[in-house]
């Protein structure tokens, strides 16, 4: 497998790196042009309510041209008061509408020109909120998943950790389309648009102080580069890729990935064991879709059943976790159990109930 080269990835456009940047899950929002359609019919309404009461009490006031105070005089005052141009052809000349452009239109213009400047302050704030958010986002972000590539895989993943009680706030999302980390964000995630490959991608998803990252990207290439450029930022973290082609698991292994899965091998044995035994491929499915019926479940050996046997524990045990072997339920190797072994076993999945697994990244030598 020919790999692209560090500086073809340094030739890519600038335009990729303004677009790299973290986005956040939100609530929902009015669209911009929405809230100012909002605040136009607030700033409008305000301006009728203040012609209607200068025109009800149109007596008390003045037009320096000699004409009566009409309906279109009272409009055009309402313009240039609560716009505080104030030419002084119109003015109230009455006690009553004096009291009144006192306690009543004064207030409204002040109300319209909150609405016009809140609008214009709102915009110009709009982009240091954000930042705010992020750089709280950043400080208060620990030991989270950092999954790169939200396709197929990627959503799997996902759907599968959040099954076990991880919170979709300790999640985030990298993917160099801009749709696609808009769609994670929709969902609730945090997402960084950016090619996972990028040290400085990597960063801006808090990587270096990620639990887990999983690489779920549409090439094996692609994974090859992530993985290497996640291990050199994080070197605890437990990195888990896929990739299409078997051949080139090991070349993952040697950029740092803890575990590789096949996809294309993985899917094919089990469609071979569907074609053999139907009910069998149910069971399989079944395993791998956690949080409903039977989950397979890694957790660590408890003091009560430490000295004893793979039989003698309450739950099915499937395999043991011994330092950086994993051993079969039946070999004769296993013994009596550690307290430092780890047990993989089969559990029904409660409705309701989710099990959260002790996840702790495999010793590097």
């Amino acid at each position: 497998m020919k790999l692209p080269g560090r500086d073809a990835i340094a030739r890519q456009p600038d335009e990729q790196l303004v677009r790299s940047r973290v986005r956040l899950p939100r609530k929902v929002v009015h669209r911009p042009i929405q809230q100012v359609g909002k605040r136009l019919a607030m700033a409008l309404l305000t301006l009728v309510v203040t012609a209607l009461i200068v025109w009800a009490d149109r007596d008390g006031y003045h037009d320096s041209s000699g004409h009566k105070v009409n309906l279109l005089s009272s409009f055009y005052y309402a313009t240039v008061t609560l716009s505080t141009t104030g030419y002084g052809d119109i003015t109230p000349v009455s006690d009553s509408a004096r009291l009144t452009n006192i306690f009543v239109i004064t207030p409204l213009r002040v109300l319209f020109l909150i609405i016009l400047v809140g609008t214009t302050l709102e915009v110009l704030t709009e982009r240091t909120r954000e930042e705010w958010r992020q750089n709280r986002w950043r400080a208060a972000l620990r030991d989270h998943t950092v999954v790169v590539g939200f396709g197929t895989k990627g959503r799997s993943a996902i759907q599968t950790v959040c099954a076990t009680g991880l919170k979709k706030d300790q999640i985030v999302v990298v993917d160099p389309s801009s749709k696609v980390v808009d769609v994670a964000v929709a969902e609730g995630y945090a997402g960084v648009v950016g090619d996972g490959t990028r040290s400085d991608v990597l960063r801006r998803a808090e990587v270096h102080k990620a639990r887990q990252i999983i690489v779920a990207t549409q090439r094996d290439d692609t994974a090859v580069l992530v993985a290497l450029t996640a291990r050199q930022l994080n070197r605890a973290a437990k990195i888990v890729a896929a990739v299409r082609e078997e051949e080139n698991a090991p070349l993952l292994k040697q950029s740092g990935a803890d575990a590789v899965i096949t996809s294309a091998s993985a899917a094919g044995r089990l469609l071979g064991l569907s074609v053999l035994s139907p009910a069998a491929g149910m069971v399989m499915e079944d395993l791998i879709q956690q949080g409903s019926g039977l989950d397979l479940v890694e957790r660590p050996v408890t003091k009560a059943e430490a000295g004893r046997g793979v039989r003698e524990t309450d739950d099915l045990v499937v395999s043991v976790v011994r330092g950086h072997r994993v051993l079969g339920y039946d070999d004769p190797s296993v013994g009596k159990l550690q307290l430092t072994d780890r047990l993989i076993t089969i559990v029904r999945a409660s409705p309701g109930t989710r099990v959260t697994p002790d996840i702790r990244p495999l010793p590097r030598d």
